[in-house]
């Protein structure tokens, strides 16, 4: 069997015992890594003021060896905090009115691929299978191509793809859809997303799509595919039932005093709809007078890229918004909205997902979102809670029992919310039943599979 090598901005290094489990990727991507042997190349996270390299830090884990590489100053600010995630990242989720293209960013993002390939070169055998995560690392193919590696290189786009209207508007498209066409096989999260990078293709006049989601551009044939993402099902209904009775849990539930939990969870990014969901929420209790003091928003929210100026703006708003609302509709013994903005504990996550009536997910564009796939997780079998998701989610294109919102719409939102509230015991167990058992059907290992199946046939 061919070794697995997996190259990401970010490496997951194994868990010290006594830490909380890793998500379900990191899991995922160690089990195929120990099952082939293999290698977990990324950014170690450290940055420098000089411009020499440091020698790569190996660490070796059973049958995996960690390669972290350091950036300099320059590289992160140029690469990670310029291009990638504010050119890339709001293209990606269509907010061309926050893009923010300089040359000199777009430089360094490549800089940094080509150095990156470097780095790796060296590391690779002849048979090694090659996984590349996240936009981040478009580039990183067309890099090692140009060194002479023939081998097996796969793409997964973690986030969404945008269609031609939006793409094109990037002055250097057209080198993010040739560092793509590298690839022997691009996996985006939806059909949707492969639809929308096959019509650019072809709409351009630069490419066209082929029989079986094969695409030829630029010279080279490969295989495009969409394979959703997802979390290891059944291990964390296991864990968030445990979580339940953890500390912490037991402590929010007594603050709750009976009230209904309502639970949004994402990282400070203006793609969740966070201050829209504070909106609707807000618009439920004006237009439900009855549900002041028997309910309670809880959003955790930890902080994002603070270093780039549009987040750190964002961070104040979001509180101050929080804090609005709890001054006009809250009371001297009720508080509507408790806005957590730093990091929880995974085994405190699982147990308030568990805890609350209504997951509330209505980001304004996501790839995926696995907030949602865990809090159906989490939930209690005999008395499961009611997922409010956006239709701008890739998992609304899975979990058809939840109630689809359009998270532009408050009023839509703030009734859906309401409904919820008052759906049935029997409605919510028939909706949570169908989605749970997609979920353990297409769980964070055949995801993993799937993917590295087709790229073995390519």
């Amino acid at each position: 069997m061919s070794r697995l090598v997996v190259v990401s901005n970010r490496v997951t290094l194994p868990q010290k015992s006594g830490d909380a489990p890793a998500g379900g990727l990191a899991v995922a991507l160690q089990a195929a890594l120990e099952e082939r042997g293999g290698i977990w190349m990324g950014w170690s996270g450290k940055s420098s003021g000089s411009k020499e390299p440091q020698p790569l830090d190996m660490r070796t884990h059973g049958n995996i060896t960690y390669a972290l590489t350091d950036l300099t100053k320059t590289d992160v600010e140029e690469y990670y905090h310029g291009f990638a995630n504010r050119v890339l990242w709001p293209i990606c989720h269509y907010r061309l009115d926050l893009a923010e293209y300089g040359r000199k960013e777009m430089a360094g993002y490549f800089r940094v691929n080509r150095f990156f390939a470097q780095r790796l070169a060296p590391l690779i055998k002849e048979d090694d299978v090659i996984w590349v995560h996240d936009y981040h690392l478009i580039p990183l193919a067309a890099e090692l191509r140009e060194m002479g590696l023939k081998n097996k290189i796969g793409f997964f786009l973690h986030i969404p793809w945008p269609p031609a209207d939006v793409l094109f508007a990037m002055p250097v498209h057209e080198q993010i859809m040739r560092g793509l066409s590298q690839y022997d096989l691009v996996g985006f999260q939806t059909e949707h997303d492969l639809d929308n990078f096959g019509g650019g293709l072809v709409r351009e006049g630069i490419g066209e799509r082929l029989e079986g989601n094969k695409f030829s551009t630029y010279g080279r044939t490969f295989k495009g595919g969409y394979y959703s993402i997802a979390i290891e099902t059944e291990e964390f209904a296991r864990f968030a039932k445990k979580a339940y009775n953890n500390a912490i849990v037991r402590k929010a539930r007594q603050s709750v005093e009976g009230r209904d939990l309502i639970i949004g969870v994402d990282r400070l990014d203006y793609s969740k709809g966070i201050t829209q969901r504070i909106d609707a929420f807000d618009k439920f209790i004006t237009l439900n007078p009855a549900y002041q003091n028997k309910v309670t928003y809880l959003q955790i929210t930890p902080k994002s890229r603070s270093e780039v100026p549009e987040y750190e703006q964002m961070q104040r708003t979001v509180a101050e918004q929080a804090g609005r609302v709890n001054g006009s509709v809250g009371t001297v013994d009720w508080v509507p909205i408790r806005y957590v903005n730093r990091s929880v504990a995974r085994p405190v996550l699982a147990g308030l997902y568990r805890l609350a009536r209504i997951g509330l997910v209505t980001p304004l564009r996501d790839g995926m979102n696995l907030v949602a796939k865990e809090y159906l997780a989490a939930q209690d079998p005999e008395d499961p809670g009611v997922l409010v998701l956006s239709r701008f989610a890739g998992a609304a294109r899975e979990l058809t029992g939840a109630l689809l919102v359009n998270p532009y719409d408050i009023e839509g939102t703030a009734h859906a919310i309401a409904r919820g509230l008052t759906m049935s015991l029997d409605e919510r167990k028939q909706r949570w039943e169908k989605m749970m058992e997609h979920l353990k059907v297409y769980d964070i290992n055949r995801w993993c599979d799937d993917f590295l199946k087709d790229l073995a046939s390519a």
